[in-house]
């Protein structure tokens, strides 16, 4: 692509607290994907970490959003709880072929989200990052990683993400430390961190500090104010995803919303 995208999303689209404030009073549960879908731009899917889906499941999916919108799936469990990352091929080959196709020019990134207790071990991480397909049936895959140890704080770890392609996500969170090295063709970020004082989740101040940073991610820019540990990497525009998810998460469908609206 030689333009980038920004989305922003929520993660997942069913949770009874959103009912009434996020949800219209009696809006049917079946349709909440229709309704969600067009009020933010992206949704990660946390149920694919816990449990495979059927092909039939994703092309409703996709029959169901407007055409633009993105899915990021978690992938299992199974790949990344395992003691021996460099075991998890077989898992690995299972979720990504479980019909996650299915959703063609909808399917986003897939995050490999890490335990906070895995320290970094960097020929088991190697070894994991090998085994990420760049395909599946044809369709291009896209991977991001979250990790939550501050062992991963080296350039070391920056180093093996950079020459897989594979993003490091960008965690907001009060809870572990947070790497913005970009290292993919793309950008990932987690914004954890939300406040269910806020009407937003994020005070107007910070949801303008992250459309910046934003912005700044999908102009190819490491944004100042952030935490990096290695060489910025190189300037070249990348789609961007952010999504509010964990803290508040009452909150998180306004908080998407408002970042959208200052996003123009």
């Amino acid at each position: 692509m030689s333009t980038s995208s920004i989305r922003v999303g929520i993660g997942g689209w069913t949770y009874e607290p959103w009912r009434g404030s996020f949800y219209p009073g009696k809006w049917p549960q079946k349709r909440e994907l229709e309704y969600a879908s067009r009020h933010v731009t992206a949704i990660e899917v946390n149920g694919t970490f816990y449990s495979s889906f059927k092909p039939a499941t994703f092309a409703g999916w996709r029959a169901t959003a407007p055409e633009g919108f993105v899915f990021a799936l978690k992938a299992s469990r199974y790949c990344v709880t395992r003691k021996v990352l460099a075991e998890a091929g077989d898992s690995i080959a299972r979720f990504v072929g479980q019909g996650i196709v299915e959703l063609g020019d909808m399917l986003g990134p897939i995050l490999w989200q890490m335990p906070a207790t895995r320290t970094f071990d960097h020929d088991d991480m190697a070894a994991f990052l090998s085994l990420l397909p760049a395909t599946e049936a044809g369709v291009p895959l896209r991977h991001a990683i979250q990790v939550r140890h501050a062992s991963f704080a080296t350039p070391a770890f920056v180093a093996l993400c950079r020459a897989a392609g594979v993003a490091i996500v960008h965690g907001d969170s009060a809870d572990y430390p947070a790497l913005a090295d970009v290292s993919g063709d793309f950008v990932y970020a987690r914004l954890e961190d939300a406040r269910e004082e806020e009407p937003t989740g994020y005070a107007p101040d910070a949801l303008d500090r992250w459309r910046d940073i934003a912005r700044g991610w999908s102009a190819g820019e490491s944004p100042a104010g952030l935490s990096y540990v290695a060489d910025p990497a190189a300037r070249h525009p990348r789609d961007t995803f952010i999504f509010m998810i964990n803290g508040a998460k009452v909150r998180a469908p306004h908080a998407a919303m408002a970042l959208i609206e200052r996003l123009g």
